[in-house]
């Protein structure tokens, strides 16, 4: 199961409402504690993030990169 923007909302909908049972895709989630509630929604703003991330910028269907020619 991939996660998405919409369970990092749901976590973070969670975590604003001061309880600590999660329903996303379906599934209820309880958690024990805050801590593990808010590692969990690291967790799932890590992964999304790394998603992302592994999409290179394109201009017309080209990735670009800076040089860095300075000398050190």
């Amino acid at each position: 199961m991939a996660l998405t923007q919409q369970d990092l909302e749901a976590l973070d909908e969670t975590i604003a409402s001061g309880t600590l049972t999660c329903t996303f895709n379906g599934r209820m989630v309880t958690y024990q504690t805050t801590a593990a509630l808010l590692q969990a929604r690291a967790h799932v703003a890590s992964v999304l993030k790394a998603q992302k991330g592994s999409r290179t910028p394109t201009f017309g269907g080209t990735s670009y990169a800076l040089a860095d020619f300075s000398t050190d």
